[in-house]
């Protein structure tokens, strides 16, 4: 059974750059035709697709956060990685980290159970 768990600041400073990892057992990142998705909610709002790392290491992103956003991989670890930069309070928000089938229009199966990130000063 795979598991997701998210890591990483539960404080970031406006201007500085969130950092995340997803560290997944119970399955390879590599195993077709798995998309190693973000997704975010902030306080009181719906969730947020931020993008995902598919299997063979290509990367897609949401158009809105693209220019901040960048998510990698660490095969060896097993382990995916979002980086958001220049954060301000609008970034506050719980990320997850989920598993998405890419042959199902990246379905998400399997969630990790989110970690608060606060931006502020």
């Amino acid at each position: 059974q795979v598991q997701l768990q998210e890591s990483g600041p539960g404080l970031v400073k406006p201007s500085q750059t969130l950092s995340l990892s997803c560290a997944i057992s119970g399955g390879s990142i590599t195993v077709k035709y798995y998309g190693w998705t973000w997704i975010r909610q902030p306080p009181g709002k719906g969730l947020e697709w931020i993008g995902f790392i598919a299997y063979d290491g290509s990367t897609f992103y949401s158009p809105s956060l693209k220019s901040r956003t960048s998510i990698s991989r660490n095969t060896s670890k097993n382990q995916v990685s979002l980086q958001l930069s220049s954060v301000t309070s609008k970034d506050t928000a719980v990320y997850y980290c989920a598993r998405g089938v890419l042959l199902s229009d990246n379905a998400l199966d399997t969630w990790g159970q989110g970690t608060l990130v606060t931006v502020s000063a």
